[in-house]
C-alpha cells in the first residue's frame, strides 16, 4: 500500500462523513457556488446563496441580473466585485456557447470566465461524477506537508495526486484532505497530537526531530 493510500484509509476512519461543504441544487448552482468559494469559506458562501438561489435558482433568472446587482447580492463574500463580473460573463457564455447547459468536460468548463482548473474539477466530480482531483488551499497545504506531493502549484499537485491513487479514490480523498485541513491539520498550529496520520507525516517527523 502506498503512502497516499494509507493516508486515504486512515482519514476515512477519522472523517466518515467527509463530503462537499457547498449547498447546491443543480450543476449551475454548484458552478456559481464554487466560483464564489475562492478565498472564502463554504459557510460564508452558503449563507449568501441560501437566499440568492431561492430568488434566482437557475441561469434564466441569473441572466436578468446586471453585474452590479450580482455584486450587491454577493457583497458579503471576499473579492465580490471580480466574482460578480465573472459570474455575469459566465452566464452569458453558457447561454451563447453551451445552450444554457453547464458543460461536462474540463476544457469547456475552463473556457468560461472565472473558471480555473480547481473550479472545473469540483463541478466535474460533484455534478457529473467525472474523475478529477480538485486542489484548493487545504489540499495544496496538506499534500505537501504530509509528503504526498511536492508540486509548486495547485495544478502540479493535482497531477501528482492523480498518479498516486486510483481514479475512484480521487473524489473522496479531496474531501478527506479538506476536512482534515479544517479540523486538525490547520495552517497555523496543526493539532499533531490528535492527528490520525501523524506517524506517517513528514511535517510531524520534522517537528519531532527539532524538539529532540
Amino acid at each position: 500500500m502506498t503512502k497516499a493510500e494509507k493516508v486515504y484509509e486512515l482519514l476515512k476512519v477519522s472523517y466518515p462523513d467527509a463530503k462537499c461543504g457547498l449547498d447546491y441544487g443543480s450543476p449551475f448552482q454548484l458552478l456559481v457556488s464554487t466560483m464564489l468559494s475562492a478565498q472564502a469559506t463554504d459557510k460564508s458562501v452558503n449563507a449568501v446563496t441560501k437566499d440568492l438561489y431561492k430568488e434566482y435558482p437557475d441561469l434564466k433568472s441569473f441572466l436578468k441580473l446586471t453585474q452590479e446587482e450580482i455584486g450587491e447580492k454577493i457583497r458579503k463574500i471576499g473579492l465580490y466585485k471580480n466574482k460578480s463580473k465573472n459570474i455575469y460573463n459566465m452566464c452569458r457564455e453558457l447561454r451563447e456557447k453551451y445552450n444554457g447547459e453547464v458543460p461536462k468536460d474540463m476544457e469547456s468548463l475552463m473556457s468560461l470566465p472565472g473558471v480555473g482548473r480547481k473550479t472545473a474539477s469540483v463541478v466535474l466530480v460533484e455534478a457529473f461524477n467525472t474523475p478529477a482531483f480538485p486542489v484548493d488551499t487545504h489540499v495544496f497545504r496538506l499534500t505537501r506537508r504530509i509528503g504526498l506531493a511536492s508540486g509548486s502549484t495547485a495544478d502540479k499537485v493535482s497531477d501528482e495526486m492523480m498518479t498516486k491513487l486510483p481514479k475512484y479514490k480521487w473524489h473522496l480523498m479531496h474531501h478527506l484532505l479538506i476536512t482534515h485541513g479544517r479540523e486538525t491539520c490547520t495552517a497555523q498550529n496543526p493539532k499533531c497530537q490528535v492527528c490520525g496520520i501523524s506517524h506517517i507525516c513528514n511535517y510531524n517527523k520534522k517537528c519531532n526531530v527539532k524538539e529532540g
